[in-house]
């Protein structure tokens, strides 16, 4: 279980040190080309959510990510023994929450960076934290669709 905890910590210590490297290093709206026409760090800051959504619902987003959390962590204590994989997703999830949760607490809004153009799409700009929100919720659905199967006896344990 400890590992899990671990995992959570070594990201949002990531997180917290690519955003402050882009709030210390570079002006609001500067963006610096990584890959030509496809990743730039461009500074940003989102008082809402993913694609601009709820702006300036400080206190939606401290009271769901505090309620997150805890279930979190519930259910990493829970399914944390019983699959690696449902461990790390919930760790994943754990560390976004997390994440962005101290940006709002200590910035009233998130930092962003990650500046992405996929087949001519300007995806919304993001950060760590998010991306490990998105591959947390993807790997427990995984874990899921395998405990489903495990359980139908589809898969050998």
């Amino acid at each position: 279980m400890f590992v899990y905890y671990v995992i959570a910590l070594a990201i949002i210590i990531i997180d917290q040190i690519t955003k402050w490297v882009v709030v210390t290093r570079m002006d609001l709206g500067q963006s610096i080309p990584v890959i030509e026409n496809f990743l730039y760090w461009t500074s940003h800051r989102n008082q809402g959510a993913a694609w601009g959504i709820l702006q300036g619902q400080m206190w939606f987003f401290y009271i769901v990510t505090v309620v997150v959390i805890g279930f979190v962590i519930y259910y990493m204590q829970q399914y944390g023994k019983e699959s690696r994989l449902a461990g790390v997703a919930l760790a994943l999830i754990l560390a976004g929450a997390i994440g962005n949760f101290i940006d709002r607490v200590f910035r009233k809004e998130v930092v962003d960076f990650a500046d992405t153009l996929i087949f001519g799409y300007d995806f919304p700009i993001f950060n760590v934290a998010d991306s490990s929100l998105v591959v947390g919720v993807a790997l427990v659905m995984i874990a899921t669709f395998i405990d489903e199967r495990k359980k139908k006896g589809s898969i050998e344990a």
